[in-house]
């Protein structure tokens, strides 16, 4: 079996105010709104988010970025009013990692490799 691409799917409660957290974190707009219940941002050419509206499921999915620069994307973040926790080594040292949750409870880890 050869996977091609991700796509990450979070459900949420209400998609309206949902996605305007999710602009926030991702710096712009969503990328598509194929229907009335999805927000979509295109990460890469293999990474999509898809924001669902799913109230059931929504607050129990976790997520993790890789980003370049953790702490540029935390100071990004937090310029746009959006909490994260304090970047910890993790993964036998070879990583770094901040969380931080939607308003939904949906946690969404930053990770940089380091070394």
């Amino acid at each position: 079996m050869t996977f091609k691409a991700v796509l990450a799917v979070i459900p949420v409660r209400e998609l309206d105010s949902a996605t305007r957290w999710y602009e926030s974190f991702f710096g712009r707009p969503a990328d598509q709104r194929p229907m009335d219940t999805l927000a979509e941002w295109h990460l890469s050419d293999l990474g999509v988010v898809q924001v669902f509206q799913d109230p059931s499921r929504a607050g129990h999915t976790s997520v993790n970025f890789t980003v370049d620069d953790l702490d540029a994307a935390l100071a990004t973040l937090s310029g746009a009013g959006i909490n994260t926790t304090d970047p910890q080594l993790v993964s036998s040292d070879t990583q770094r990692l901040a969380t931080t949750t939607d308003d939904d409870g949906n946690t969404l880890g930053l990770i940089q490799f380091v070394g």
